[in-house]
C-alpha cells in the first residue's frame, strides 16, 4: 500500500479495481485478503459502495460483485471513442457485405446503449439508432452479452420480476427464470437471437465481442425483416457476425484474446 493522504479513496478504488478483475461476483474474504485490508475496513467500503449503486451483495451466495453503477462507468469510457472509432468500419464492411442494417451496442446497466448503427441501401428505418437506449433482456445483442456474463452477475442485475420491462404484451422475457432459460439458450448455440421484442415483424442475430478475459465488451447485431430471412440465412448472418466480432476485439485489445465461441 501507498502512504495515500486519503486511504479511504484509495482503497475504495483499489476494491473496485480488484472486483472488476474478477469473473464473478467474491466474498468478503477474499478482498481482505488480496488486498491485505482489514475485514472490518472491507465490510465498511462494501457498504457504502452498495448504497451508491457500485456493488450489490448477493445475500443467498455470501458474495460481492460490481453494481450498475459501475457498469455505468464502464460503459461511458469505452462509447465515448474507442468503440465507436474501431467498430464504424467494422460494421460498415459487414452492412456492405450481408446487404441488412447492423449495429453495435454497450451494456449500460440494465440497458444496452447503441454506439454505431449502419444502414444498408432501401433497408427499413430501424429504432436503434446511436445514443438510443433499450433494455438489454429485449435486444439480441444484449442477450449476447449477457450470457457471456458470469450467473451470479446476471442475477445481481436481474434480481427480481419489478427488473424487467417490455415494450410489447407479447413479451415472453419477463422474470429472472426466463431469462436464465434464454441465455442458457444463447449460449449453447453461440449466438444470440429475438424476434418481434424491440420492433414488430423485424428479428436480430447478434454476437458479442469480448476482452482480453472473455468477457463481453460490446454486442454487434444485424437487423432483418424476419419473414424475409429464412434459419440457413441467419446462420449465414452470424457467421459474419463471428468474423466482425473477432476483428473489433483484436482492435481493442490485441490478438490472442478468446474471441467470440
Amino acid at each position: 500500500m501507498t502512504g495515500s493522504k486519503v486511504p479511504a479513496a484509495e482503497n475504495t478504488l483499489r476494491v473496485l479495481r480488484f472486483l472488476a478483475s474478477r469473473r464473478g461476483p467474491v466474498t468478503a474474504a477474499s478482498v481482505s485478503t488480496a488486498l491485505e485490508l482489514p475485514r472490518s475496513t472491507v465490510y465498511h467500503l462494501l457498504k457504502v459502495m452498495i448504497d451508491q449503486g457500485f456493488v450489490v451483495h448477493l445475500p443467498e451466495d455470501r458474495v460481492y460483485g460490481l453494481g450498475i453503477a459501475a457498469f455505468e462507468l464502464s460503459s461511458a469510457y469505452v462509447r465515448h471513442d474507442p468503440m465507436a472509432r474501431l467498430g464504424e468500419p467494422l460494421l460498415r464492411a459487414l452492412v456492405d457485405t450481408v446487404g441488412e442494417n447492423a449495429h453495435l451496442a454497450v451494456m449500460d446497466g440494465r440497458d444496452v446503449v447503441y454506439v454505431v448503427e449502419e444502414r444498408a441501401p432501401y433497408k427499413p428505418s430501424l429504432v436503434t439508432d446511436v445514443g438510443v437506449r433499450i433494455p438489454a433482456h429485449l435486444t439480441a445483442s444484449g442477450r449476447s452479452m449477457l450470457a457471456g456474463l458470469p450467473p451470479a452477475q446476471v442475477r445481481a442485475l436481474y434480481p427480481n420480476r419489478a427488473s424487467f420491462s417490455s415494450r410489447w404484451e407479447s413479451t415472453e422475457i419477463t422474470t429472472p427464470g426466463r431469462l436464465k432459460i434464454e441465455l442458457e439458450r444463447t449460449r449453447e448455440r453461440g449466438w444470440a437471437a429475438e424476434d418481434g421484442d424491440v420492433t414488430p415483424n423485424f428479428a436480430s442475430v447478434a454476437v458479442a465481442a469480448q476482452d482480453h478475459r472473455g468477457l463481453p465488451v460490446a454486442g454487434l447485431a444485424i437487423t432483418f425483416l424476419a419473414h424475409r430471412v429464412n434459419e440457413a440465412h441467419r446462420h449465414e448472418l452470424v457467421r459474419h457476425l463471428r468474423r466482425t466480432a473477432q476483428l473489433l476485439s483484436v482492435r481493442l485489445y490485441g490478438p490472442g484474446h478468446p474471441g467470440p465461441t
